[in-house]
């Protein structure tokens, strides 16, 4: 099974919330592989989730009552109800994907599982995929890096530990360049080499090296720097939106 960036999601707070006959069934399937997840259905579904009292909430009333405390208390909500109830019920209390937690939603069939709501950054489409395995069903992913088997320019190296140093905007715009398919340099001079976790391989477009001086920065539309120095301002200057930096925690090989 591949879960891209799951490691870190692991650690995640979840929430299966439930309100339908159909929904009910999946999340009472999927509850015994996830132990740790706390279930919400309406108060008509309390028999059928007898078995997980000790992590259940039974709900009288409207679900979106519910929200403002889902959302303030769990790190991925997995809702068993249609995606477009859950847009409205999510709408009014979206901020911004750093902030916000992950939203999946699998349909009434258990056929799809689809990330919502910070997919990317709030790690959604790791746990998608993870449940889709768990199912036997098929994730829907949207998100460009992840459909495109590429680097996830604004978390890369997060499950290492690495800081990413460069202000949004410079994320933003290399990140368009990495999906777009521009040629990318990844200069490495410290952390673990091991940051590249999907089974396929580094696309066509990313080249590596272990000297910024080696880059050719006229050829390249961005460059990726994963290192301990100080960046002169100079290069910042000189690059502008075209470097993100990361760096590794000291001692890492």
């Amino acid at each position: 099974m591949k879960t891209d960036h799951l490691p870190q999601s692991r650690q995640a707070r979840l929430a299966l919330v439930g309100i339908t006959k159909h929904g009910v069934q999946q999340l009472t399937a999927i509850a015994p592989h996830l132990p740790d997840a706390q279930i919400l259905v309406s108060d008509k579904f309390a028999a059928q989730v007898q078995e997980f009292s000790e992590r259940s909430t039974v709900y009288s009333g409207a679900l979106r009552d519910q929200m403002a405390d889902l959302f303030a208390s769990y790190d991925q909500i997995i809702f068993f109800v249609s995606l477009g109830a859950v847009v409205r019920l999510i709408a009014p209390l979206l901020r911004s994907k750093d902030e916000d937690p992950g939203v999946i939603v699998v349909d009434d069939a258990g056929q799809f599982v689809i990330p919502v709501l910070s997919g990317h950054v709030g790690g959604a489409n790791a746990w998608a995929e993870h449940l889709a395995h768990l199912m036997g069903a098929q994730a829907v992913l949207t998100t460009a890096s992840d459909v495109g088997k590429t680097i996830p320019v604004d978390i890369l190296g997060r499950e290492l530990g690495w800081e990413v140093i460069a202000p949004k905007i410079h994320i933003t715009r290399v990140s368009a360049d990495v999906v777009n398919g521009e040629l990318i340099a990844v200069v490495q001079e410290a952390g673990s080499p091991h940051w590249w976790t999907r089974t396929t391989p580094l696309p066509d477009n990313i080249h590596l090296f272990s000297q910024l001086n080696a880059v050719d920065l006229d050829k390249y539309r961005s460059v990726l720097w994963i290192t301990r120095q100080d960046i002169p301002g100079q290069i910042w200057e000189t690059l502008r939106d075209r470097l993100v930096v990361y760096r590794p925690p000291e001692g890492q090989v």
